[in-house]
């Protein structure tokens, strides 16, 4: 089977560009968290990775129907709805501020009257949408490197995905904190889990944690972690998880995410990355499991 090729990513090179993304796919977000039913989890809102970037799918309004999608390939905002129509606005050389503006005066040219709460989710001090004019780049070489890393890295999630046969979620990516991620769950209650979360209500997080968790993902780098990274951790942490041995070498626990970390820069350099990251994925989840006493027989496809 052939393999996407998995780009250099730059945290340093790349930041500004990715900070105006994560602003405009919350507003996304937000659009398709206010046109469907709740969803344990908050899997309901998450954004789906594309073969041209990433999409809402289908969302309904009244009679009709509609989907918003980033095309990274076109550079466009695409528009679409079930009675055919269609509408899209570039993506170069605009702000947050703007794109909010254009993106609900296209939805209005199309009879799609909504709103949304126009704060950002899981930012500290964070700029209303409509007066954010200090995001607003867009390299589109950082661009389409993420796109086809996403690409490259969700092959590898949707295989690990597989191997669980318990509850575990979609591939998706979660606009809140700008991550791709795929969790597996035990089945069992969780302690309460204690919110604080910025600008998101606590309770919001305690249904995402209601059950024991194993979360795997990507991020492409925060000021917490200034590096693209893939993470791995469980909630509630099992005693002596932060001591395992967890693969590939370059692996390491973050005590302060308090989660294992994998530079990206490791996977991409490595000689099959496809092998470096499935060899995390398995040897983090499997480190949680054994020591928080899953039923892995019962879980995992033998």
């Amino acid at each position: 089977m052939m393999q996407h090729p998995w780009p250099l990513l730059s945290y340093e090179q790349g930041k500004a560009t990715y900070e105006t993304l994560h602003m405009w796919t919350q507003i996304v977000g937000k659009i398709k968290l206010g046109r469907l039913p709740w969803l344990n989890h908050s899997w309901h809102v998450t954004l789906q990775v594309t073969p041209a970037g990433l999409s809402t799918l289908n969302l309904p309004y009244g009679d009709k129907h509609f989907q918003i999608d980033f095309n990274f390939i076109d550079h466009q905002l695409k528009i679409s709805t079930s009675e055919g129509e269609m509408a899209a606005f570039g993506l170069t050389g605009i702000s947050v501020a703007d794109f909010y503006r254009k993106i609900f005066e296209t939805l209005h040219g199309m009879d799609i009257n909504i709103s949304i709460h126009p704060i950002p989710s899981e930012i500290e001090d964070p700029i209303p949408f409509g007066k954010d004019t200090v995001h607003g780049t867009y390299h589109t070489t950082h661009v389409k490197a993420l796109h086809q890393a996403l690409l490259s890295m969700q092959d590898i999630f949707n295989q690990f995905r597989c191997g669980f046969r318990g509850k575990c979620s979609p591939v998706h990516l979660f606009w809140g904190a700008f991550d791709l991620a795929v969790s597996r769950f035990s089945g069992r209650r969780a302690p309460r889990h204690p919110g604080g979360v910025p600008n998101m209500p606590d309770w919001v997080a305690q249904e995402a944690y209601s059950h024991e968790v194993c979360s795997c993902g990507f991020w492409p780098g925060s000021e917490a972690l200034p590096e693209a990274a893939f993470y791995s951790y469980l909630y509630p942490e099992p005693e002596g998880y932060k001591d395992a041995k967890v693969l590939p070498k370059e692996a390491y626990y973050h005590s302060t995410l308090r989660e294992f970390i994998l530079p990206y820069s490791a996977v991409q350099q490595s000689g099959n990355p496809a092998r470096a990251l499935s060899q995390f994925l398995h040897s983090s989840y499997e480190a949680g499991a054994e020591r928080a006493g899953w039923d892995r027989a019962e879980l995992e496809v033998q």
